[in-house]
């Protein structure tokens, strides 16, 4: 049975970094919904034009765009033996979407759900000290700094603050992520796939417990 993982936490929690890692051991592609988004818009496709509409006129995607959008990707040969979801579903009405999409091409269903757990102040110092330049190198002057600051290692080019990581941006986005996402950690609750992970550790300790929990359930 192909293996299903919903990565679940907050901004700032680390989904990424433990996405990356867990495909690899796993052997299943990590699929961000974010990547999806970019994807489509890049290459006009007509799910991507139409949610450019919608972005272009300042409303948000509807849940029937994103989950086709899923839905194309995940029927491409590499999901054949499951996926690793980073990013989707945010809602609990976009997880049923997601039950119906996997049980009508018969690849089961949701294996695990983890959730990675960070408290809000230490989810604010790592967001408010990243650091990124114009092509995209990150850094963070606590966690990561650059050898020089303000300027990155890899390409020399200057540094900055994204708009979205200003404190004011940050505190908005755990809030609005914790109202959208209680809702969805009750339905993998429920449905007794959820896994709470402290994430407030190093990184490969986060993996190591993320991928035992996977195993044992």
């Amino acid at each position: 049975m192909p293996k299903q993982i919903v990565l679940l936490g907050p901004p700032g929690a680390g989904k990424g970094t433990q996405a990356k890692i867990l495909s690899k051991k796993l052997g299943i592609p990590h699929v961000s919904s974010g990547d999806i988004f970019r994807e489509n818009l890049r290459e006009k496709t007509p799910l991507g034009i139409l949610a450019e509409g919608y972005i272009n006129c300042g409303e948000l995607v509807p849940d029937d765009v994103t989950v086709s959008m899923i839905q194309e990707r995940l029927s491409r040969p590499d999901c054949e033996a499951g996926v690793l979801l980073d990013g989707f579903p945010r809602t609990a009405p976009q997880a049923d979407a997601l039950d119906r999409m996997l049980r009508k091409k018969n690849k089961g269903q949701v294996n695990a759900a983890p959730c990675i757990v960070v408290p809000n102040d230490v989810l604010i110092e790592r967001l408010t000290g990243r650091r990124s330049c114009q092509n995209g190198h990150v850094f963070h002057i606590v966690f990561n700094p650059p050898k020089v600051e303000g300027i990155c290692d890899v390409d020399g080019s200057e540094l900055y603050q994204r708009e979205d990581d200003t404190v004011e941006t940050v505190s908005r986005r755990i809030r609005v992520y914790l109202e959208q996402t209680s809702p969805l950690i009750d339905y993998y609750r429920q449905q007794d796939v959820l896994i709470e992970i402290d994430g407030n550790q190093p990184i490969d300790m986060v993996a190591e417990a993320v991928y035992a929990a996977i195993a044992e359930l």
